[in-house]
């Protein structure tokens, strides 16, 4: 029968992908990586800069982070500020993690804030993220209310996770990455740009 030999191969690929990821210890993100499409929702990695005369209302928004503390954009207010949106159970956010991280440490100290937002898990789970990936940055927990993304839909869609934008001084969307960033250096270049507007 015709059916048999592509169900059984389909059967044998399936089998030796599970085998595969058991021999990883962080198999979302290996996962990702082989292109087996689990755990993450699926987008082109577009960047999209918005002019200065293009650029919406700042936006404002508020929630409880990780560790119990409250964050609000007041409390950032002035500064170019990075809002990453991701999940744990996410592959293409366990891959650039470090990335992330690596642009915080570089403008440290410069006028520039970090936050993400957590838009599925619970505290404790966003915090062992975070010890296991090296975040230092805060993240705001938003399964319960989604009060943070939802402060967003006016001026940018959130299609997918991750998504990373970059703020401007005045608190409107100057930047959009929309899947996982591809190292470095385009949000390093995005937040310098932005940076260099204020100054």
């Amino acid at each position: 029968m015709p059916g048999i030999r592509p169900l059984a191969a389909a059967g044998l690929a399936a089998t030796l992908a599970l085998a595969l990821v058991g021999c990883t210890d962080d198999s979302l993100a290996e996962q990702y990586r082989a292109g087996d499409n689990k755990g993450y929702i699926t987008a082109d990695g577009r960047v999209q800069e918005i002019p200065d005369a293009e650029r919406g209302e700042p936006v404002e928004f508020a929630g409880v982070t990780e560790t119990g503390e409250r964050f609000s954009s007041a409390d950032v207010a002035g500064d170019v500020v990075v809002v990453n949106f991701w999940y744990a159970a996410c592959g293409p956010c366990r891959v650039e993690a470090e990335d992330l991280e690596s642009v915080w440490q570089e403008y440290q100290g410069q006028n520039v804030s970090f936050v993400g937002v957590n838009t599925l898990d619970q505290a404790d789970t966003a915090q062992a993220f975070a010890e296991t990936y090296g975040i230092t940055y805060p993240s705001i927990i938003d399964v319960n209310e989604g009060s943070a993304k939802l402060a967003f839909a006016g001026a940018t869609p959130i299609n997918a996770t991750p998504t990373t934008l970059v703020l401007d001084a005045t608190g409107r969307v100057a930047a959009r990455i929309v899947g996982q960033l591809d190292g470095v250096s385009t949000l390093s270049t995005l937040v310098g740009d932005a940076l260099a507007e204020s100054s």
